[in-house]
């Protein structure tokens, strides 16, 4: 959980398992974060890797989804996403995530200047509390954006 307040509006990152969190599953305890990227409060950076993987995930057999349903999903996200094209890798001023399929998510954020990512990985949330990380970029778990969001009352 944060202390602080939002810097509300913001640019932010959702990795693959909020992004399912909050359009495959509907998670209603974190209605006011889908109400906040619906609405533009919070506006969710992507890169090619990182809605590739979103389709790849989408496509799981697990999850019995139709063609159309994983399309929609990724199509509902992507319309709210502004894409980013990375040109300069900042890559080499951050730690490496334990997890390499995570670290696109980090350097996405780092690259484009993003305050927040949200993430339940724990491997990324390990590493807010890294030096490189602290300062630049706070990572967050959705419920704890969620409870921020409330604290702060009505946006706008």
């Amino acid at each position: 959980m944060t202390a602080a307040p939002l810097p509300l509006p913001a640019d932010c990152v959702l990795d693959t398992n909020t992004v399912l969190a909050l359009w495959l599953f509907e998670d209603p305890a974190l209605a006011r974060l889908r109400a906040s990227v619906e609405g533009g409060v919070l506006q969710p950076l992507c890169v090619d890797a990182t809605l590739e993987e979103l389709r790849r995930v989408l496509a799981y057999p697990r999850f019995q989804l139709s063609p159309d349903r994983q399309r929609q999903i990724a199509d509902d996200y992507w319309g709210r996403c502004r894409g980013i094209d990375i040109v300069d890798s900042t890559a080499e001023t951050l730690p490496t995530c334990r997890d390499p399929d995570d670290q696109k998510f980090l350097e996405l954020a780092a690259a484009a200047g993003a305050l927040l990512l949200i993430s339940r990985d724990k491997a990324l949330l390990r590493l807010a509390r890294h030096r490189l990380v602290r300062g630049r970029l706070c990572i967050l778990r959705p419920e704890a954006v969620e409870q921020a969001l409330d604290r702060q009352g009505p946006i706008g």
